[in-house]
């Protein structure tokens, strides 16, 4: 038996002719920076999403800090940041030369606290930026409500989250703007990298428009000190070729989830993904948790499984943030989230069989630790 954590090239050949035909139409376009591709991905992407403006720009990275580039955060600022996520949330502030300030999560669901982010606001916080950490949507109403009442910015980074809903709103409509990556092993991947901004916000559609492209917006006319951060007209259509199978996609990972709860439930010592009742996740990762996770690791890998650990070094403790002077035992819980989190083998590809396979092995492997 061998399961692949995620099989790219199966997701991708089952789009083989669609991709095909986005790359001969791209090619005999003989236009291929900010054409026609890039503007139909950016307007369907946006009405998937339910906001008004979609931009596509070169990466997730760029896209949350073109964000708040576009809303002014700059040095001297501070941004509230989860305790636990992939270190890009982090980078996008430090970038904008603000001062990331990580704030707790709520255990069950690996996503920020909005009860513990009111005390870590200062003067000098400009922007709350929640992740939807591993597809599932953080608790954005009590999020909005802290960042109305003392006139920040809301971002979400959406980057795993293509598709998930909060409340019956999609991701990428729930706070003032959204930021999401492109990367291949996405939900919505391209065959390369990408990113995007979608908001309602239409000042910031211009300046986010302003920035990817040098800061101008007539060729040669530079309006601020922008960067070079475009999705290309080839990534766009291979985009847009994807997106109209997204939501199957997803459904098809929620099928592999749900035999994943069914499966695993009651296995002592190993810790499952909790759903609150408001969230519909789209399952970019299905997360276990267990204290020896490094020997259930191996275990299974054993028997030819493959998982990956997101992510195994909090970002307070990555030398990249040692400026910051944090310490071991500064977040605990986020500490303890990156010392014993799993990801199973999901996708859209998979099939149920081979999740109850893996159920199976992760049952035997964990009797054995």
């Amino acid at each position: 038996m061998t399961i692949p954590f995620l099989d790219l090239k199966a997701i991708n050949l089952a789009h083989a002719d669609d991709l095909q035909a986005a790359f001969r139409r791209v090619l005999e376009s003989g236009w291929y920076i900010l054409g026609k591709e890039v503007e139909r991905f950016e307007q369907d992407f946006a009405a998937y999403c339910g906001a008004r403006h979609g931009i596509g720009v070169a990466n997730g990275l760029d896209a949350i800090m073109l964000t708040l580039k576009g809303y002014g955060i700059q040095a001297g600022d501070e941004v509230i940041v989860p305790s636990n996520t992939f270190i890009a949330t982090w980078l996008a502030v430090s970038q904008c030369g603000a001062t990331p300030v990580p704030v707790e999560p709520i255990e069950a669901t690996f996503n920020l606290d909005p009860a513990l982010v009111e005390a870590a606001l200062t003067p000098r916080t400009r922007a709350i930026v929640a992740v939807h950490l591993y597809g599932q949507p953080a608790d954005m109403d009590p999020l909005r409500a802290l960042a109305d009442q003392h006139g920040l910015k809301l971002i979400e980074d959406a980057a795993q989250a293509h598709g998930a809903r909060y409340k019956g709103r999609r991701a990428g409509s729930l706070g003032h703007a959204a930021a999401f990556s492109f990367y291949p092993g996405k939900n919505l991947g391209a065959l390369g990298d990408g990113g995007g901004v979608t908001t309602d916000d239409d000042a910031l559609d211009g300046i986010v428009r302003t920035y990817r492209n040098y800061g101008s917006q007539k060729k040669y006319h530079n309006l601020v000190q922008g960067f070079n951060s475009r999705l290309d007209e080839l990534q766009a259509a291979f985009l847009s070729a994807k997106l109209a199978t997204l939501d199957a996609g997803n459904d098809a990972r929620r099928a592999i989830a749900a035999v994943y709860d069914r499966e695993l439930a009651g296995i002592d010592g190993l810790g499952l993904p909790h759903v609150p009742d408001w969230a519909e996740p789209v399952w970019h990762l299905y997360v276990v948790r267990h204290a020896r996770r490094d020997a259930l690791a191996a275990r299974l890998a054993e028997q030819g499984i493959g998982t990956i650990v997101h992510y195994p070094i909090a970002p307070h403790l990555q030398q990249a943030y040692a400026d910051l002077g944090f310490k071991e035992g500064d977040f605990p819980i986020a500490e303890a989230i990156h010392r014993e989190v799993l990801s199973l083998p999901i996708g859209p590809t998979m099939t149920p069989e081979q999740a109850q396979q893996v159920a199976a092995a992760v049952r035997a492997a964990c009797a054995g630790l």
